[in-house]
C-alpha cells in the first residue's frame, strides 16, 4: 500500500489549501482515514480523521477551520484548509488503516508527507 499527498505549499495567513491523499497499491477494505501534522521541534500530532461511516474528530486547534472528507471510490482522503494561521505551519501526514487484502490484519499505513507554510 503506497500513499501519496499532494497539495502542499506556501500560502498567506487567513488563506486555504486543499490537500489529498490517495492510497494505492494492494488494498482490500479502508476503514479510518487522517491526518496529522509535525511542526519542527514538535511533535506528530492529530488535525483530524474520518471513518468509512463518514463521522469525523478534529483537533481543538483546527476545528471550524478544517474540514476532512473522502472519496472511498478513489481511496482518498482530502483536508480542506481555510483561515490558515502561522502556527498551522507544519509537515501534514495522511494516514489510512486498512486490510491489505482478504483475511490479513488490519493496520496503519503512512504517507510521507507534505510541506504547508503558512507566512506573509
Amino acid at each position: 500500500v503506497q500513499l501519496q499527498a499532494f497539495g502542499g505549499g506556501l500560502v498567506q495567513p487567513g488563506g486555504f489549501l486543499r490537500l489529498s491523499c490517495a492510497a494505492s497499491g494492494s488494498i482490500f477494505s479502508i476503514y479510518d482515514m487522517g491526518w496529522y501534522r509535525q511542526a519542527p521541534g514538535s511533535q506528530r500530532e492529530l488535525v483530524a480523521t474520518i471513518t468509512s461511516g463518514g463521522m469525523t474528530n478534529y483537533a481543538g486547534s483546527v476545528k471550524g477551520r478544517f474540514a476532512i472528507s473522502r472519496d472511498s471510490a478513489k481511496n482518498t482522503v482530502y483536508l480542506q484548509m481555510n483561515s490558515l494561521m502561522p502556527e498551522d505551519t507544519a509537515v501534514y501526514y495522511c494516514r489510512i488503516t486498512a486490510a491489505p487484502a482478504l483475511g490479513v490484519t488490519t493496520r496503519d499505513f503512512w504517507g510521507k508527507g507534505t510541506l504547508v507554510t503558512v507566512s506573509s
